[in-house]
């Protein structure tokens, strides 16, 4: 199985923001003083088609999807949090743990893919947990081993163990678990995603030990 792909899903954003729902364990969300909301969010889509440009300059497919401004959805440019592809055709979709961030689920995303020429065999859906207050997003809480059958999760209140397991298991994965910590006013407290102290590629690993 492939480890990475040259296709890639990107979402333009029309409301970039501070998420103040999101803000509460995701500690490195800061409001920059002097800076109107529509300031940062020109900035923010400055800086989306400049890396898409440069993306394709490399020789990525890109897939820009659009964001709308109703429902209000700040942090829509992240959509790897909610949903995740996979070789076989599976397209797995995660529960949330802000309410703004659930409504960035759009069936026309998934239209839009298939319209590019990408086949969705199964969807798997992992939303319910919501209900219950059970959060796993996507690949910001996961970070699959791809290659070697591993998915490595550092648990927060956005990544849920029993459901990590139920994954692993519904995908024939191993679990790695861990905790990972930051400094936040002389305290040590979770970081909410594990793709923030990890990335993997084909030929490296990137890792902030000092966190575990």
């Amino acid at each position: 199985m492939n480890q990475t792909t040259n296709t890639i899903l990107m979402i333009r954003p029309v409301s970039f923001r501070m998420n103040e729902q999101t803000a509460i364990n995701n500690y490195y969300q800061k409001v920059i003083d002097g800076l109107s909301p529509e300031t940062v969010n020109q900035r923010a889509q400055e800086e989306f088609d400049g890396f898409v440009q440069k993306l394709k300059m490399v020789g990525v497919n890109v897939i820009v999807a659009h964001d709308t401004k109703i429902p209000d959805t700040p942090d829509s440019v992240f959509p790897n949090n909610w949903i995740s592809f996979h070789e076989n055709g599976d397209v797995v979709l995660y529960p949330m743990f802000a309410v703004n961030r659930r409504a960035e689920r759009r069936e026309d995303i998934l239209d839009l893919l298939e319209e590019k020429g990408f086949t969705i065999e199964n969807i798997v859906d992992y939303t319910d947990a919501e209900d219950e207050e059970i959060y796993l997003e996507g690949t910001g809480s996961l970070l699959l081993d791809r290659a070697n059958g591993k998915a490595y999760c550092a648990l927060s209140p956005r990544a849920d163990e029993e459901l990590l397991i139920e994954f692993c298991e519904d995908f024939d994965l191993g679990p790695v678990i861990f905790s990972a910590y930051q400094d936040v006013d002389g305290v040590r407290e979770l970081i909410y995603h594990t793709n923030v102290i990890m990335c993997l590629g084909e030929k490296f690993a990137v890792l902030c030990a000092d966190a575990i």
